[in-house]
């Protein structure tokens, strides 16, 4: 882009054509994989150039863009842009509480408050509901997160820009960095559904960057001390495959690479302060990196501060607004207490990858690399931090190394978010549940219950309590019927209840409007046939007296979610199938998250009478389940065998029907299920899911089994549960070691001899000897385990699968030694 070639600014890498010492030659490679990556943008950008008559990334569209920006303190951010069609639209960035209007509550009186001014019965005083400035506002209006929103013509009015001191208008001049401010009525905006053409996804501008720091040996970077030498920036639109801008703001020369651009200072001051600039003149919409919440962006502030770097700290859109590191702590049952670092940025979202990968995924490693290699089979380049000092103090090739090392940390957390669609998913999951992108990294699960929650009641003119809640009585949870462990050489087919929980509270009625206490049956003159008694006791009326809020929001979200399915299927265009399928999986969460917020004791809104009967119908269900297969599918009534449920958990039955195939069982299951459907309340539905021949059960939620679904003649995968596995020749591992502790095969010890001269062999004699740690702190069956194991890689030797021997010291001493303190184990592991 023009704002990198400045003149008189940072020296241009690559100009400098030095003779190569030692230094030079002792790190200079090839060129790596990831370089050659760097050129092929280069080329494919240079050939959109030549075909369009423009520069492939020095042109950042605008559009339509509009931003609205009410007066006085930030707020929390939604932006768009790119219409579908040629229609003016906005981008909000709500900046002002004093210009939002929103609905407040009172006791059980609604209120409607504008500019902080009580509209109605005034002589009251005013007590806010469960949700923030912000979210009443986006709940009177109509605006959920992610949607496009427009402004009707002659409806809004928009803001000039002013040089300072310029006065002589009454109205307010620009106080951002937007292409358009405008001031407009909360009640002119127009919310449009994400349906149809509004389901597109706006073209948002994505930074990704990582930092480098100098630091000394064996003690992390400290920002007082340790100066920032490289700054790699790469920055992509949402829905585009590659980045179009790749930028190192770099210490001292560097040499040139291929497809990138480098900036080099003889200054530390400059290059925070040009990056900074950087990012105000790119205006992203997202700001991403791996670890940038804890890590990169506190330390750029602390080190910006140290260095007395003024106009560092302004990286968000609204002028005025200076970026504050601020220390935080978010605490959920899904995540744990977590002590975090927040820097506001009005009007850009950050995107931490790490907190989402800690959020939505369990690994066994959370480092850049291993992520990496777990998702994407790709890894970091090959530069120990040990070295990175000496290499900022070589020359430009080690600089250059060094670059390209940054460079790719910043790219590998771009490519994630491709991957596994993780912007796409959050921006649907917003749109659902109507909060903005930032309360979805920010907080917990129950502020999206509360936004569907607020948005139902006021169509039917309720309000929601401020409940005080400090923990309370607990509840029984869900049903899990004793496994009957063992490895089952014949097909065993699963039952699962669909959407179990939602379904019961939408068949049974259950919900905060439609509780009953048993002293208000006679006095509302109620009818036994006019509410219902849950398995625990507690009472609730029937939609045909009143239909509870949390049944209608369920319904919605699932008939949404099935429509959503239904496009699926017949969309053809790669990226809207992308957009529809992280919208039925941000649906289905989201209605699955609703029984959690009612049983929540210390939340927003609990109510232990609805959580408790949930699960209470849930444990009658499974029960009931059990019973009405085992008693039909029987030989005395013209079966092959007596169906057994040899396990059953939370919404699901595995039951051994006693036949010989694959095909057999599938049919047999969708048979079961249908009959036993019948007999609950719709939609409650039992549907067929699956086969798994042959099987494991091991324990509780701890099983494993080739998985049948959609053929019976091949397996869709191998299915492991509770048992830890990375690919397909350890889950085959994983299944034929606890086949055979469970077995209790021990005696093959004695049967089975190895050839100790074979690599195989010298392995296993090395474990048995008595120095072996395996031997003195394990037990005779884990010992079998690890001989099956060695059968099973002496047959993959066999095949030539692999080769181990160049390995076998390596393996020899990982596993005769003690653990060394810092080695990882997965819980569970002995």
């Amino acid at each position: 882009m023009d704002f990198k070639r400045r003149n008189g600014g940072p020296a241009m890498g690559g100009a400098s054509q030095a003779k190569k010492g030692k230094m030079s030659t002792e790190w200079e490679d090839s060129p790596s994989q990831f370089e050659e990556e760097l050129a092929l943008f280069d080329e494919m950008e240079m050939e959109a150039e030549s075909e369009e008559g423009q520069a492939g990334h020095d042109v950042i569209p605008v559009g339509y863009c509009i931003h609205y920006t009410p007066k006085n303190q930030p707020m929390n951010t939604v932006m768009q842009a790119s219409p579908p069609k040629a229609t003016r639209l906005m981008k909000p960035t709500l900046t002002l509480r004093s210009g939002v209007c929103f609905v407040c509550t009172w006791k059980f009186l609604k209120l409607v408050v504008c500019g902080g001014h009580c509209l109605l019965d005034p002589t009251k005083h005013l007590r806010y509901a469960v949700c923030t400035c912000d979210g009443r506002f986006m709940v009177d209006s109509d605006v959920v997160g992610c949607c496009w929103i427009e402004l009707p013509k002659g409806k809004y009015r928009l803001r000039e820009e002013r040089s300072e001191g310029q006065t002589g208008s009454k109205y307010p001049g620009k106080v951002s960095l937007c292409q358009y401010e405008v001031d407009v009525a909360w009640n002119d905006l127009v919310s449009h559904p994400a349906e149809g053409e509004w389901q597109r996804i706006a073209p948002l501008r994505v930074l990704s960057f990582d930092i480098e720091c100098a630091g000394r040996k064996g003690v992390f970077p400290e920002p007082e001390i340790d100066p920032v030498i490289q700054i790699a920036s790469m920055v992509q639109r949402q829905g585009e495959k590659e980045p179009f801008i790749r930028t190192v703001f770099t210490l001292q020369s560097c040499a040139s690479i291929v497809g990138s651009q480098i900036l080099c200072f003889t200054q530390e001051k400059l290059l925070l302060q040009s990056w900074a600039e950087f990012v105000r003149t790119v205006d992203p919409d997202i700001i991403t990196g791996y670890n940038i919440q804890n890590f990169d962006l506190p330390y750029l502030l602390n080190r910006a501060a140290t260095l007395k770097v003024n106009v560092f700290p302004y990286l968000g859109r609204v002028w005025s607004s200076k970026s504050v590191l601020k220390d935080s702590s978010f605490q959920s049952k899904q995540m744990g207490r977590r002590e975090n670092k927040t820097v506001n940025m009005e009007g850009r979202v950050q995107f931490d990858l790490l907190q989402v990968l800690l959020r939505d995924y369990k690994l066994r490693s959370y480092t850049l690399n291993a992520v990496s290699f777990h998702f994407l089979q790709e890894q970091k380049e090959d530069v120990q931090h040990s070295i990175i000092t000496d290499l900022q103090n070589g020359n430009e090739q080690t600089r250059r190394r060094l670059a390209v090392y940054c460079l790719k940390d910043a790219y590998l957390p771009l490519r994630l978010l491709q991957k596994l669609m993780c912007v796409i998913n959050y921006m649907e999951m917003a749109r659902v549940t109507g909060v903005p992108l930032t309360y979805l990294l920010s907080r917990g699960q129950q502020i999206k219950v509360v936004s569907q929650l607020l948005r139902q009641a006021m169509k039917q003119d309720l309000v929601m309590p401020v409940v005080r809640t400090e923990g309370g009585e607990d509840y029984t949870g869900a049903t899990v019927i004793e496994p009957e462990k063992g490895y089952y050489s014949v097909p065993i087919t699963t039952l699962d209840f669909s959407s179990l929980y939602p379904s019961i509270m939408m068949a049974h009625n259950l919900c905060y409007t439609t509780l009953l206490q048993k002293s208000q049956v006679e006095k509302l003159s109620l009818s036994p046939e006019d509410f219902i008694k849950t398995p625990t006791g507690d009472l609730f009326v029937k939609s045909s007296v009143r239909k509870g809020l949390l049944p209608e929001i369920l319904e919605n979200l699932l008939s949404a979610r099935k429509r959503a399915k239904a496009e699926l299927k017949k969309e053809t265009d790669p990226f809207k199938k992308q957009v529809l399928d992280g919208r039925q999986l941000a649906l289905k969460i989201s209605a699955n998250s609703v029984y959690g917020f009612t049983g929540a004791q210390v939340g927003k809104l609990p109510c232990l009478e609805i959580s408790q009967s949930v699960t209470g119908f849930g444990r009658q269900m499974i029960e009931q389940t059990k019973q009405h297969v085992e008693s039909k599918y029987t030989i005395s009534n013209g079966y092959q065998a007596d169906a057994k449920v040899i396990y059953g958990d939370t919404d699901s039955v595995m039951v051994k029907l006693g036949v010989a195939t694959v095909q057999e069982a599938m049919n047999l299951g969708k048979e079961a299920a249908d009959w036993v459907s019948s007999y609950f309340v719709p939609p409650i539905k039992l549907e067929f899911e699956k086969v798994y021949y042959p099987y494991l059960l091991i324990n509780k939620k701890r099983y494993a089994g080739l998985y049948f679904s959609s053929n019976a003649e091949h397996h869709d995968k191998m299915d492991c549960k509770g048992i830890v596995s990375s690919n397909l020749n350890l889950q085959f591992m994983s299944l034929l070691v606890h086949c055979f502790i469970i077995s209790k095969l021990i005696k093959l010890l004695c049967n089975i001899q190895l050839d100790v001269s074979q690599p195989l062999g010298l392995i296993f004699h090395h474990l048995m000897q008595p120095h072996s740690y395996i031997v003195r702190k394990h037990s005779h069956s884990t010992r079998a385990a690890i001989l099956l194991f060695v059968c099973f890689f002496q047959n993959l030797l066999d095949e030539k699968i692999f080769d181990c021997c160049t390995c076998i010291s390596h393996l020899l001493q990982s596993l005769t030694h003690e653990p060394r303190a810092g080695l990882h184990f997965v819980y569970g592991e002995s």
